[in-house]
């Protein structure tokens, strides 16, 4: 729950704040790592003000880390211009959003035994590492308020993407009554009011993908595509990434790895390999932050230099890698970058 004094900080008390940040990360963060976060904020700043636009990913549980307290205001402010995140992100924002009062943090949650984990279980708290996801006042909650979005477009034959359903619930104010955050911290709430472009690959993989699939299975929603999928996510990035990357340099900013990161920075080499159009540039900024082992084999721990050889970035591309912990690194650059 957040406090008092976290609930009446001021936008001047948040621009003192992020300055101050600022200016510490500029005094402290010299080597290693540290350094990296700098470069890479710092280059982010560049890339923005020489009217570049910026494309965040969202992988692992950022939205039950509440990272929209730092996201939210980036979206605001014109430092984030789109998002690719997985369902699970887009979905735990608004968990939280209407939720929050209830979710259970288990500090201790190294310790737990199996028999402690099926005790959470019993009282329908599904754990994210230290926290927990009420499963009636959050995801039952929303439940209730898309199914009535889902139902409507499905007798209607329209189709809508996964955030665009999220989108009109937010905007619509049905779920005001029920806040328990600020929705100032919530950056779906923020993406919404700006009809941010997002790409949501993977969404069947979420707690409303299987929710929605359940509907399909028993007959409540008679279409399957009411819901628009991963095919039509990635011919509207390729539209998107066309029209604005000639006019504005495209940025590329992953948090963690997975599908948010590996889907939409495909659409590079499809545009020049697969569509020919050799005209469109590359991505114009790279930056990861993932404790992924770069090694092995895994795509999400696979250094930059990597992804020239696919036709995704290029050696001129100012390439970042922070290997460290999203829910420190991703406020950090944020308020970096709004401390300006």
């Amino acid at each position: 729950m957040a406090t008092t004094a976290q609930k009446n900080l001021s936008a001047k008390d948040a621009t003192n704040m992020n300055a101050g940040v600022r200016h510490f990360i500029d005094h402290h963060y010299r080597h290693f790592n540290a350094a990296a976060l700098k470069d890479a904020a710092q280059a982010y700043e560049k890339h923005i003000d020489g009217g570049g636009k910026m494309l965040v990913t969202l992988a692992g549980a950022m939205s039950t880390a509440e990272l929209g307290i730092s996201l939210a205001e980036m979206i605001r402010q014109d430092k984030v211009h789109a998002i690719c995140c997985t369902g699970a992100n887009l979905e735990e924002d608004v968990f939280n959003l209407v939720a929050h009062d209830h979710y259970v943090r288990i500090p201790n949650y190294r310790d737990l035994t199996p028999q402690d984990e099926q005790k959470l279980l019993d009282r329908h708290l599904n754990r994210v590492t230290d926290t927990c996801i009420p499963e009636e006042e959050a995801i039952r909650r929303i439940e209730k308020s898309v199914l009535q979005h889902w139902e409507k477009a499905d007798k209607a034959g329209e189709r809508f993407f996964p955030h665009q359903f999220m989108y009109k619930i937010l905007l619509s104010g049905e779920l005001k009554q029920y806040y328990q955050i600020d929705p100032k911290d919530s950056w779906l709430m923020a993406a919404a009011e700006k009809n941010l472009p997002m790409i949501v690959p993977g969404w069947e993989d979420a707690t409303l993908g299987n929710i929605f699939a359940s509907y399909v299975i028993d007959g409540g929603i008679k279409n399957v595509h009411t819901v628009r999928s991963g095919i039509e996510y990635m011919t509207e990035l390729a539209a998107w990434y066309t029209d604005v990357a000639p006019k504005s340099s495209i940025g590329f900013f992953q948090i963690g790895g997975g599908i948010a990161g590996d889907f939409p920075i495909c659409v590079v080499p499809m545009l020049h390999q697969d569509l020919k159009r050799d005209h469109v540039p590359l991505w114009g900024y790279f930056c990861q932050i993932s404790d992924s082992t770069t090694s092995y084999g895994s795509y999400s721990g696979a250094i930059p230099n990597e992804k020239i050889t696919w036709g995704k970035l290029g050696v001129e591309t100012p390439r970042y890698v922070i290997e460290s912990d999203a829910t420190i690194v991703a406020p950090l650059i944020f308020s970096y970058v709004l401390g300006k």
